[in-house]
């Protein structure tokens, strides 16, 4: 299986059909928000963001493989479950550190920091 080909299509997909397969049960996550081990706990959070917000959209700009590590540069955007549906974007990269061809850690690094995240959620 190659990592690459199925980390492009998850990302084309996302959140609908992800590949758990490729990470390792007991995976590390950590982004801005979430810090956790376990792809469970990582199918969780997928679900949960499914569920509360629309138009959940992941483009992917760029993905490149060195050694045992695939970074990958993306936008994800979605309309927030507040009543007036403020849409919300947030650009940053991913770091997977690869283990026995499975993802065994995946870091997320916003380019925007939490409190620009939440201030998209108002017009001031």
């Amino acid at each position: 299986m190659n990592l690459v080909d199925v980390i492009k299509k998850d990302y084309q997909n996302f959140p609908e059909n992800q590949t758990y397969s490729i990470y390792a049960t007991d995976v590390h996550f950590k982004d801005p928000v979430y810090d956790f081990r376990g792809v469970k706990k990582y199918q969780d959070m997928i679900n949960f963001l499914q569920k509360w917000f629309q138009n959940l959209h992941l483009d992917l700009h760029e993905i490149i493989e060195n050694n045992d590590q695939i970074n990958t540069r993306w936008t994800m955007s979605w309309n927030s479950p507040l009543p007036w549906k403020p849409f919300i974007s947030v650009s940053g990269r991913s770091e997977l550190r690869i283990k026995d061809n499975l993802i065994v850690g995946h870091f997320d690094y916003w380019d925007k920091s939490f409190w620009d995240m939440v201030k998209q959620h108002f017009k001031f």
